[in-house]
């Protein structure tokens, strides 16, 4: 394993940030001149979302056993901590790793979507800001893997993937290898995610080259914010792992071929957000998982506390999964309340990201 220190200039004298980026270098096995495939790993583009992270921290001692046993086919690059910028943004005391304070541009929005996997078309940043520095680096790091998986997680929710329609079902191993429980798919991204920016340049290739049977691009929802725990970093570490050996970058024996995957499957269209009609206080009255049916209770809010007719109820508008809610339970007017994955389209479809 090599480990390098990657450095972002800062915008103004005297900042600058770091990050570090681990290697595994792959052997050939058989002798051909095809390689095996290669994987990118990154986590906490969102700098407050950890699960990501002590899942690659449990995934490591795996992976540098398989190097001190020769069982790394294909090259594999790690970036567990991949934005230092938002990690050291505090704003009277409370973190604030989503947004880049200087631009007010979510971290994971305006990645540069390329017409080909090439970095020399990546943009000039020399006169650019920080964060896009740091954009484009990720994705320069990330260019010319046929795995890419960009580890973040949700409020409150279950473990789910966001796949590119092109994509599914062929990455049905590896949502079952990872052991998630719904796969979100999409088919159009305009504000330049990672996700989006890492399948976005094979998409006008050639089937031959394009490979949509080996290449893999997700982003991973590990459950919840506060969901950082050490036996569910094992077992999301387990998952990772199967996955690359599932599609041979890791050789290992031991392991059996992941079964079917059993989860929900939907695409983005049916996933109904739940604006809160009103300001005040969350009751909850489903949680991530439960299955719903059409008009079910699914929140109150209580606006006017202590008077009459000061809550108001919101209903399932179809039936559906719970897929994530709130982990704060204060809302203003307009603000989305929970993902309901229904079993159609959403009367309120959204394209592109579902947030911002």
């Amino acid at each position: 394993m090599q480990k390098s220190i990657e450095r972002i200039v800062g915008d103004s004298e005297g900042v600058s940030y770091e990050f570090p980026v681990f290697r595994f270098e792959g052997l050939r096995f058989d002798g051909s001149d095809k390689a095996a495939p290669s994987a990118y790993l990154q986590a906490a583009l969102h700098a407050g979302e950890l699960p990501g992270v002590v899942a690659i921290d449990a995934l490591m001692p795996m992976l540098e056993k398989a190097e001190a046993e020769g069982r790394i086919r294909g090259n594999i690059t790690i970036v567990p901590q991949a934005n230092p910028i938002g990690r050291a943004q505090y704003y009277f005391g409370e973190h604030q790793g989503r947004f880049h304070l200087g631009t007010r541009t979510n971290f994971n929005r305006g990645f540069p979507l390329l017409a080909a996997p090439d970095v020399e078309l990546l943009p000039d940043t020399t006169l650019a800001t920080a964060d896009q520095r740091l954009k484009s680096r990720l994705l320069q790091l990330s260019l010319g893997h046929d795995i890419v998986l960009d580890l973040h997680c949700d409020d409150e929710g279950l473990a789910y993937v966001y796949v590119h329609a092109s994509l599914w079902p062929a990455m049905a191993d590896c949502a079952a290898a990872m052991g998630v429980d719904a796969v979100i798919l999409w088919d159009e991204d305009t504000d330049g995610t990672f996700e989006g920016a890492s399948i976005t340049p094979y998409l006008n290739l050639r089937a031959d080259v394009a490979r949509f049977d080996r290449r893999v691009a997700t982003t991973v929802e590990y459950r919840g914010i506060l969901d950082v725990d050490g036996t569910l970093a094992g077992a999301d570490a387990e998952g990772l792992y199967r996955l690359l050996v599932t599609r041979g970058v890791v050789l290992d024996q031991t392991l059996s071929t992941p079964g079917s995957f059993t989860g929900t499957v939907a695409p983005l269209e049916n996933i109904d957000m739940m604006p809160a009609p009103r300001a005040g206080a969350i009751l909850y009255s489903v949680k991530p998982g439960d299955r719903v049916a059409k008009g079910a209770l699914l929140a109150t809010i209580v606006h006017a506390p202590g008077e009459a007719g000061g809550s108001t109820q919101v209903f399932a508008p179809q039936a559906g999964i719970i897929l994530t809610r709130r982990s704060r339970r204060i809302i203003r007017a307009g603000e989305d309340l929970l993902k309901l994955v229904g079993d159609r389209k959403s009367a309120d479809a959204r394209s592109g990201t579902l947030e911002d």
